[in-house]
């Protein structure tokens, strides 16, 4: 079993309230094991863990690319998070510290951060660079995302 198998993140669900373990990969929609609903998805991943963290995920995944020391990372953080709340069971936010994931940040090209970028199977759907407010990063990603079932 990879590292990135065996890691995973406690998140409340928005629903009822109860805590589950979500893991970083994982078949499928991360489900609240109290009510089943979808679970906010958010991975933190190194180099190593990329591909099994990004390219095999089910879902649709915004990667963010940022730096502890930039401000605009540290601004647009929590709206992100806060999407991906939004948004669980349509999409995996998976963040990338640039610093010490050069690999990762070399295969996207980031020459400024935060950068984003939204993958569907592996596969680049769109790209910003720089920080937005959250509306605009809202209607970005509905934008790109597929739609509801």
């Amino acid at each position: 079993m990879t590292a990135a198998a065996q890691k995973s993140t406690k998140v409340a669900c928005g629903n009822c309230g109860a805590t589950n373990r979500v893991p970083a990969v994982a078949n499928g929609i991360p489900r609240c094991g109290k009510c089943s609903t979808p679970l906010r998805w958010v991975v933190d991943a190194t180099d190593d863990e990329f591909h099994a963290v990004v390219d095999e995920s089910s879902l649709p995944v915004l990667v963010d690319v940022w730096a502890p020391w930039c401000g605009p990372c540290r601004m647009v953080s929590p709206a992100l998070e806060k999407l991906a709340g939004e948004l669980a069971g349509r999409l995996k936010l998976v963040k990338v510290n640039a610093d010490a994931n050069p690999e990762v940040s070399r295969q996207f090209e980031v020459r400024s951060i935060p950068t984003l970028v939204i993958l569907d199977h592996g596969q680049v759907i769109d790209k910003q660079i720089g920080a937005r407010p959250e509306p605009q990063l809202r209607s970005w990603l509905e934008s790109k995302l597929p739609r509801k079932a």
